[in-house]
């Protein structure tokens, strides 16, 4: 029986819900008086095996390691404190709470992931590693596993390391911790003799990169989960002495070095501290040769091509845009939305498509459109599943992407973003946030934003001859420029509405898709819960209870979804819905007059 129950106080704090217990330990959801969720771990002393505490300071060592570390990539300590109850003794610390996929999760539901991406999230896992390594008396985690790394939508999926269940200093053979519910697939050979230190925890940060490029750990086998570790760490070694660690297929020779010397068996041969890895990963030390191994001076750029991003013109350092090519499933990947999808092949796609058709019946193509609405409705994820649809290219632009301290500045990169656009045509730009980079010309705040938007209006003139197609997104349509919004700029105006019933429908399939479920799941009922929930609520409540799951290593149930739906409520109140009806009616008028000024 749970030490707390729904509703219970403890610390100012609300229980919520139970995510995950063992036998001195207990996970739970919690909210404070503003309804903010947190993490709370409860430490149930009685139960508490004596290495865990320590005995000078009478409190539990990870409450005392987690309120040292204070960094972006781990997870962070908000607050601590101790409670007495009928039921015993307890000490607790409370940590933020995530909104995103656990990276088991995300490697289970969408599979491997792209060199870029692995090698952004492994360097996240890495400066937390390095922070940690480089306090006054270094601090290992030892459990770096896809299982304890969450790629949190707050900071765009960066990396986050979480569970400080098993950290300590440096162990030189007796571990200061439980070590029999480790993972042994991700742990380095010396952990058998109870060895834990930066060394072995780079092991398991490089074994992490290697499950997220092949979507298995570098040597998988199935070894039992439960019971004595090192009883089960000799099966484990035994096959690695026997089976050579095999590359994944197309990597760099950077990635083939990090592996090589990351996961070398001998600890000798492997690197000594997060800063060596760091060198390579940000191209400050060479990778080796073709084959990968040993750091050498001789090398050549990760990039392979001098040093040049993916689809940047010219080597552009100051316009490192990723430019996407076209192919991917399209309007197929959107949840329901019919009736915009619809719209947008009838009066858009076929227009862009039919460049022959359009001139013989003397129909202008589009130039570009705006996609407004309620934030977390879907609208980037629409502009970049358009873009497939169509089989163009796609360019993701944000204000911090063109912005520039100098004295026009941002105008030149204006001008190289759309040059760069025309090289790499048929394209689609998306601008995101819009409202930012273009603003009404005199209104308060913007006096010193009329070049760029200027420039604008100049880039955008008639773009879709040169085989560009704009689309901005915003939630605040109505602080566009309106010289923006006319005939041969952005010609269509789409509202992105709440999601209705079929579309709650699709996403409920979409999200639970590819994930461990239970057979009692429910889509109908969920759906019916969620009117007036957007799009980003309802990836939300899958997330929560699939990282539940995960925590727990049980599929998803009915019961856990009912749990996040109650737990969870819509981000966007009824005011402000109401008040996205007016910036409607108001763009639908916008559009009207555009029209007849194009006429």
């Amino acid at each position: 029986m749970a030490a707390l129950s729904q509703s219970d106080k403890i610390g100012g704090y609300t229980v919520q819900s139970l995510i995950k217990a063992n036998h001195y330990t207990e996970t739970y959801r919690v909210v404070d008086s503003d309804s903010r969720p947190f993490f709370l771990k409860l430490f149930i002393l009685n139960n508490l095996p004596a290495k865990l505490m320590n005995s000078d300071t009478k409190c539990v060592r990870e409450i005392e390691y987690c309120r040292q570390l204070k960094h972006r990539n781990i997870v962070s300590y908000v607050n601590d404190g101790a409670v007495d109850k009928e039921s015993g003794s307890y000490q607790y610390y409370l940590t933020n709470y995530f909104a995103g996929a656990v990276l088991a999760d995300r490697l289970h539901t969408q599979g491997t992931m792209s060199e870029e991406e692995a090698l952004r999230t492994f360097r996240a896992i890495l400066a937390g590693l390095q922070y940690m390594h480089a306090q006054a008396t270094p601090i290992c985690h030892n459990d770096i596993t896809p299982a304890n790394i969450v790629l949190n939508d707050a900071m765009d999926g960066e990396a986050v390391i979480i569970d400080l269940g098993h950290t300590c200093t440096p162990c030189a053979g007796i571990a200061e911790f439980d070590t029999n519910d480790l993972d042994v697939l991700y742990h380095a050979k010396e952990t058998m003799v109870g060895i834990f230190d930066q060394q072995t925890d780079i092991f398991s940060a490089c074994a992490v990169l290697y499950a997220m490029l092949t979507g298995v750990a570098p040597w998988q086998l199935d070894v039992a989960s439960e019971g004595d570790y090192k009883e089960r760490f000799k099966a484990m070694w035994q096959y690695r002495q026997t089976h050579p660690l095999e590359m994944p297929e197309g990597v760099s020779a950077k990635i083939k070095a990090i592996l090589s010397e990351g996961l070398a068996l001998k600890s000798s041969d492997r690197f000594k501290n997060v800063n060596d890895i760091l060198a390579i990963v940000d191209d400050k030390q060479p990778a080796g040769g073709e084959q990968g191994g040993k750091r050498t001076d001789a090398g050549s750029s990760s990039m392979g091509d001098g040093g040049k991003r993916e689809g940047s013109a010219d080597g552009d350092d100051d316009l490192p845009i990723e430019i996407r090519k076209g192919g991917g499933n399209g309007f197929a990947d959107i949840a329901g939305m019919q009736e915009l999808k619809d719209y947008l092949t009838q009066k858009v796609i076929f227009m862009i498509q039919n460049k022959e058709l359009a001139e013989q019946y003397r129909i202008t193509p589009p130039n570009g459109m705006l996609l407004y609405g309620p934030p977390g409705c879907g609208k980037t994820f629409f502009a970049e599943k358009f873009a497939e649809e169509t089989n163009f290219n796609f360019m993701l632009v944000k204000s911090s992407d063109i912005g520039s301290s100098l004295v026009h500045g941002t105008e030149a990169k204006i001008q190289k973003l759309f040059a760069k656009a025309e090289k790499n045509s048929p394209i689609v730009i998306c601008f995101d946030e819009f409202d930012a980079l273009v603003p009404v010309r005199g209104a308060h705040g913007s006096e010193y934003q009329s070049g760029e938007v200027n420039e604008f209006l100049a880039q955008m003139n008639n773009c879709a001859k040169k085989g560009i197609f704009i689309i901005a997104t915003s939630n605040r349509p109505d602080k566009i420029d309106p010289a923006i919004l006319r005939t041969g700029r952005i010609d269509k105006q789409v509202f992105v509405p709440l999601p209705d019933m079929e579309a709650r429908k699709e996403m409920f399939k979409m999200y639970l898709a590819k994930r461990p479920t239970s057979e009692d799941i429910n889509i109908d009922e969920y759906a019916a819960k969620t009117e007036g929930y957007i799009a980003s609520d309802i990836a939300f409540i899958v997330n929560d209870a699939a990282m539940t799951a995960a925590f727990t290593r049980k599929p998803i149930s009915h019961e856990l979804m009912c749990t996040s739906l109650n737990n969870i409520k819509p981000s966007l109140q009824k005011e402000v819905i109401d008040e996205y009806s007016q910036i409607q009616n108001k763009m639908n008028g916008v559009q009207r007059r555009a029209i007849v000024q194009g006429l």
